[in-house]
C-alpha cells in the first residue's frame, strides 16, 4: 500500500526573495500575445476561446522578483509517496509540483530532475523553476502559484489506501481547486484526480495545463497527424507532424528556436503523450478526455535556447523538454466554466517501454503512434483510466485528514465572506494571517484599518464585492488606496486616479499613492508629471524609510528602479543618477541594476564606461521570458559586434536587416 511520509531536500539553489511590494500596474508582458492576422482560418470554439476573458492584469497577487544567483544549499519540506513501484516526491511548499518520479524496478528517474532550485522570471508574477510536473491554473502562462505553499493533506484513496490532496484558492480567477495523487497497490503508476470548482454566480474562465519535463534526447510522440505552432513571432498555423518546414520536430533538438506545437488530438481519440528515449523507454502521461489539449515545448539548439538551459540549470547537467496536457487545444484559450459548476478529471503517469525500431522509424509516424498506443493500452488500459476516475470521483468530497502543510489564507477569507462550504477542500478561518486581517475587519466592520505603523502597504483585493465594500468604507488613506487598485483593475482608471488623489490629501506616507499617480500618468502619456510623481515619492520614501528590513529594502529597490526608467524616458539623467546614488550598494550591484547602469550610463554619453559594465559581467537573475532587452542594449553599446554568448537569449531568429 501507499505510504506517505514528509522529508526534507536540499539542493543548491537560492529561495525566491521578498514580495515586491508595489502593486502590478502595468501591462502584462506579451510573450503570449498573438498576432490578430493568424485568428483568420482557425476553428470557431478556439477563436471564441481565444478572446474569452484573457488575463488584464495581475492584480491582486504581487510580483517576486527580488531572488538572485548566487546559489548555496536550500532545504525544501517535501512530501513523498511510495509503493513497491514508485516513489513520488511533492514540493507543497512550491506549487505542489513534482520533484521527481521514479520507478524503482528500473532504477529509471521518469522525469527531467532539476539538480538545483534556480527561480526564473517565467511565472506570470515573476519567480518559477524548471523540472518536474507543475501544475498550471489560472492564465496563459505558468501559474502565480509556481512558488507559493498549497494546503496539504492525507485523504483515504479510492483503494482504501492514502492519497496525498494538495488545494488552494487560486486568486487571478478566484477560483478554488484541488489535486488528489496516489499510488494504487502494485502500479507503476501515479494516479492524479484534479478539480477546480466555480462557486460563483457567473461564469469563469479556467486555464489548466499539467506541465512534464522530461530529457530532450527523447521522441515526443501523440496520437495526431498535425499540430498548432505557435513561437516567440507570436503566430498560430497549423503545421503537419511530426514533419514540418524540413525536419522531424517530434525530435525537441530538430528545432533551432523554441516553440510549441499543441497536438491536434481527433475528438473520440485516446488523450495520451510520450517521451521515450532511444530504446523506446520513456514517460507516458494519459487522461480522461476532459483534459483534451497535448502539447510539445522545446528550447532549440540555438544559442539563446542553449543559454536558457543553462540559465535555468547548471551546464552540463543536460537539457529538457515540456510535454503538458490541457483542457484546451493551445495555451492561449481559457475555457468557460458556468457557475456553480466544476471541471474534474483524472491523469496518470508512468513508465513505458515500446519497440525502438518501431518507435524510430523513419518515414512511419502512423507505426509509431500505433505501437506506443497498443503498448500504453496493455499497460493501463483506456478504460482503467475511465474506471479508475469514476472510483475516485466520490473520495473527492471526502475531508482531509492529517495536515502535511499550509498555504495561504485568502481561501479562508473568500469563505468567510460567501459562506460557501467548499466540500473536500476546507480554508479553515485558522489560516487567516496578517495579509488578511485587515480584510477580514473590513469584511466584519465596514472600516479599513490603519496600520498602526508606517510601512508599505499591504496585499489588495480587486474583486467586485471587495471594491463594493471599499466604496462604502469610510474614506481613509488605505482605504482609498486599496479602492483605487480595485478601480484600476476593473478598468477604471479616472475613478481610481480619483481615489489616490483623496487618499494623498490625507496619508501620513505620501509615496504609495505618488507611485500609483505616476503609473496613471505614464498610461496617459505625460511623461514629465510621471518622473515629477516618480522622484517626489522616491524622496518621500527614503525620508520615511525606518531600517534596512527585507520589506523597506524590496521597496526601494522596486521603486527606485521605476524611478530611474521614467526620469531617463523624459531625458532628465542627473535626477536619475541621484535616485541611482541613493540606492544601497547591494541593490546596484545587482544584475537588473547593473543592466540599468548601463542604460544611465548612455544616457549620460559615457560609452567607455557602459561597455565596461558588460565585460565586467552581469546577470538580470528575473530576465522575463522572451525578452531581448539585453541583445538591443548591446546593439547600443557595441553597434556591429557579435552579442556574447553569454548574454544571448533570444527566442527566435533576429529579423533581416536593410
Amino acid at each position: 500500500m501507499t505510504i506517505i511520509r514528509r522529508e526534507v531536500l536540499t539542493l543548491p539553489g537560492v529561495l525566491p526573495g521578498p514580495v515586491n511590494p508595489l502593486p502590478p500596474l502595468r501591462p502584462l508582458d506579451d510573450v503570449h500575445a498573438l498576432d490578430d492576422r493568424s485568428t483568420a482560418g482557425l476553428p470557431l470554439d478556439m477563436t471564441r476561446q481565444l478572446g474569452y476573458r484573457p488575463l488584464r492584469s495581475l492584480l491582486p497577487t504581487r510580483l517576486l522578483d527580488g531572488y538572485g544567483r548566487d546559489r548555496a544549499p536550500v532545504d525544501l519540506d517535501t512530501i513523498v509517496l511510495e509503493n513497491d513501484r514508485l516513489r513520488v516526491t511533492v514540493l507543497p511548499g512550491l506549487g505542489g509540483r513534482v520533484h521527481s518520479l521514479f520507478h524503482k524496478p528500473t532504477g529509471r528517474e521518469l522525469l527531467y530532475r532539476n539538480p538545483v532550485f534556480q527561480p526564473a522570471a517565467f511565472a506570470l508574477n515573476g519567480a518559477w523553476f524548471s523540472g518536474g510536473i507543475e501544475w498550471n491554473i489560472g492564465a496563459t502562462g505558468h501559474s502565480t502559484l509556481s512558488c507559493a505553499p498549497l494546503h496539504a493533506a492525507r485523504v483515504t484513496a479510492p483503494d482504501g489506501g492514502e492519497m496525498l490532496r494538495l488545494w488552494e484558492w487560486e486568486r487571478l480567477r478566484d477560483l478554488p481547486f484541488q489535486i488528489d495523487l496516489w499510488l494504487p497497490e502494485d502500479s507503476d503508476f501515479l494516479y492524479v484526480g484534479v478539480r477546480v470548482r466555480n462557486p460563483h454566480e457567473k461564469p469563469a474562465p479556467v486555464y489548466w495545463w499539467s506541465n512534464i519535463a522530461v530529457p530532450e534526447e527523447r521522441r515526443v510522440l501523440a496520437p495526431a497527424d498535425a499540430a498548432w505552432h505557435f513561437g516567440y513571432e507570436h503566430r498560430l498555423s497549423r503545421k503537419p507532424v511530426p514533419d514540418s518546414d524540413g525536419a522531424d520536430r517530434s525530435y525537441p533538438l530538430n528545432s533551432e528556436y523554441a516553440a510549441d506545437y499543441f497536438y491536434d488530438v481527433e475528438d473520440g481519440r485516446r488523450r495520451w503523450i510520450a517521451a521515450l528515449d532511444d530504446a523506446g523507454q520513456g514517460l507516458v502521461q494519459t487522461s480522461t478526455d476532459v483534459l483534451r489539449g497535448r502539447k510539445l515545448f522545446v528550447w532549440g539548439t540555438g544559442p539563446g535556447g542553449r543559454c536558457w538551459q543553462e540559465w535555468l540549470t547548471e551546464p552540463g547537467t543536460g537539457g529538457y523538454a515540456e510535454i503538458q496536457a490541457g483542457l484546451a487545444r493551445t495555451q492561449l484559450e481559457h475555457v468557460r466554466l458556468e457557475s456553480a459548476r466544476e471541471f474534474s478529471w483524472l491523469e496518470a503517469y508512468g513508465p513505458l517501454g515500446a519497440d525502438a525500431g518501431a518507435v524510430h522509424a523513419a518515414g512511419d509516424w502512423d507505426g509509431a503512434v500505433a505501437e506506443v498506443e497498443r503498448r500504453l493500452e496493455a499497460a493501463l488500459p483506456r478504460a482503467a483510466v475511465d474506471a479508475a476516475y469514476a472510483a475516485w470521483r466520490p473520495h473527492a468530497d471526502a475531508e482531509p485528514g492529517e495536515r502535511l502543510a499550509v498555504g495561504s489564507g485568502w481561501g479562508a477569507l473568500e469563505v468567510l465572506r460567501t459562506g460557501v462550504k467548499v466540500e473536500g477542500t476546507p480554508f479553515e478561518e485558522t489560516t487567516i494571517g496578517p495579509d488578511q486581517e485587515p480584510w477580514r475587519a473590513l469584511l466584519e466592520s465596514g472600516v479599513f484599518p490603519e496600520p498602526r505603523k508606517v510601512g508599505p502597504p499591504g496585499p489588495s483585493l480587486v474583486s467586485a464585492p471587495w471594491r463594493d465594500m471599499l466604496e462604502t468604507a469610510p474614506a481613509r488613506p488605505l482605504a482609498e488606496y486599496h479602492l483605487g487598485l480595485a478601480q484600476w483593475h476593473a478598468g477604471d482608471r479616472a475613478q481610481a486616479v480619483r481615489s489616490w488623489e483623496r487618499g494623498l490629501e490625507l496619508a501620513p506616507s505620501v509615496w504609495p499613492f505618488l507611485r500609483c499617480l505616476a503609473v496613471a500618468d505614464t498610461a496617459d502619456g505625460h511623461g514629465e508629471r510621471a518622473a515629477d510623481r516618480y522622484a517626489e515619492a522616491f524622496d518621500d520614501l527614503c525620508a520615511e524609510r525606518r531600517d534596512d528590513g527585507e520589506v523597506w529594502l524590496a521597496a526601494t529597490a522596486a521603486l527606485g528602479r521605476e524611478a530611474i526608467e521614467a526620469l531617463l524616458a523624459v531625458g532628465r539623467t542627473a535626477a536619475a543618477r541621484s535616485v541611482w546614488q541613493r540606492l544601497r550598494p547591494a541593490t546596484r550591484a545587482r544584475g537588473r541594476f547593473r543592466f540599468l547602469e548601463v542604460e544611465l550610463l548612455l544616457a549620460e554619453g559615457d560609452l567607455t564606461a557602459a561597455r565596461a559594465v558588460f565585460d565586467e559581467g552581469f546577470e538580470v537573475a528575473d530576465l522575463r521570458e522572451g525578452a531581448e532587452a539585453i541583445g538591443e542594449m548591446w546593439d547600443r553599446v557595441a553597434p556591429g559586434e557579435e552579442l556574447p554568448a553569454r548574454y544571448d537569449f533570444r527566442m527566435r531568429a533576429r529579423p533581416a536587416t536593410g
